[in-house]
């Protein structure tokens, strides 16, 4: 276990952990004995937005409002982030790929979707596609992890010991209240090609201060090249299905070759969001639209 005694999330309803049928409204789901936070959006064939390393619903709140008028828009937060529960284990590609399949069981969405993957997620979107075929419709990646070599450092022990250490220190000293919200919205002026956090303070403060966000946070950087490892041996043993990829890369021309390499290795559409930094759904919110919405005869 990793997460053992940190702050919860809000509980959800009572019952069979089932989303209510109310759009836009927070509702959780149990997934693996975890709430989930999950927003549904709009009406039409499904699609799912799912955030980089360390990043919450509201971060897609400006792409959904394009999507909802024709697709059905699904967000959720992954274990620890957001205003989901704490994670009990450590993220693995495969289980980061199911969960995407078991947040639509539990919300009782079972057509075909076109999955968004942003960033580290764009490795979960892949996998998916990799592992349930049949429940893809399309695949869009915007400004996808990409490790082309991807190498351990140390043991896995070794490193899910140091983070865990690290984690419980800096939660026992404060630090998720004194600095993470502060960090969050320097990374996201950052990554971005003008302007800072559209997500207001109160907000970004409530989801980010805890510890339960700073385990989940480090632990997903720690695992980071073990799921890069992991995708790499899911490529040579599971094809991609037939199904359309848009991959969109951030206008960094130092970063552009890879991305065009990671479509040319999927079969994909290579697309440029110009200007963007990394965070495209806050730069460029109508690219990603646009792309989903290409898919629209998947």
């Amino acid at each position: 276990m990793i997460l053992d005694g940190v702050d919860g999330a809000p509980r959800p309803a009572r019952g069979t952990g089932r989303l209510r049928n109310v759009r836009g409204e927070p509702r959780y789901v149990r997934v693996d004995g975890v709430p989930h936070h999950v927003r549904v959006d709009g009406a039409g064939p499904l699609c799912v937005l799912s955030p980089g390393l360390g990043m919450s619903w509201f971060d897609w709140d400006r792409v959904v409002p394009l999507l909802a008028p024709r697709r059905t828009v699904v967000r959720f937060d992954r274990p620890g982030l957001g205003l989901s529960g704490p994670a009990p284990t450590w993220p693995t590609l495969r289980a980061e790929a199911r969960r995407i399949g078991q947040i639509l069981d539990a919300l009782g969405l079972q057509g075909p979707a076109t999955v968004v993957g942003h960033s580290l997620a764009g490795f979960h979107a892949e996998a998916f596609a990799r592992l349930f075929p049949e429940r893809t419709a399309g695949v869009v990646l915007v400004d996808s992890s990409v490790e082309e070599d991807p190498r351990l450092r140390g043991s896995r022990p070794a490193r899910h010991g140091a983070t865990r250490a690290v984690a419980t220190l800096l939660g026992a000293v404060g630090v998720p209240s004194a600095l993470l919200p502060r960090l969050r919205r320097a990374v996201v002026r950052a990554s971005r090609t003008g302007g800072g956090d559209p997500a207001p303070y109160t907000l970004v403060r409530g989801v980010y201060s805890t510890r339960r966000a700073l385990h989940a946070i480090l632990a997903e950087n720690a695992t980071y090249l073990d799921e890069a490892l992991e995708l790499a041996a899911l490529r040579r043993e599971v094809p991609l299905p037939g199904v359309p990829v848009i991959v969109l890369a951030a206008g960094v021309p130092a970063w552009l070759d890879r991305q065009r390499a990671l479509a040319a290795l999927l079969g994909g559409t290579f697309r440029v969001a110009e200007p963007s930094g990394h965070l495209v759904m806050l730069d460029r919110p109508k690219d990603i639209a646009d792309a989903v919405l290409e898919l629209r005869t998947a």
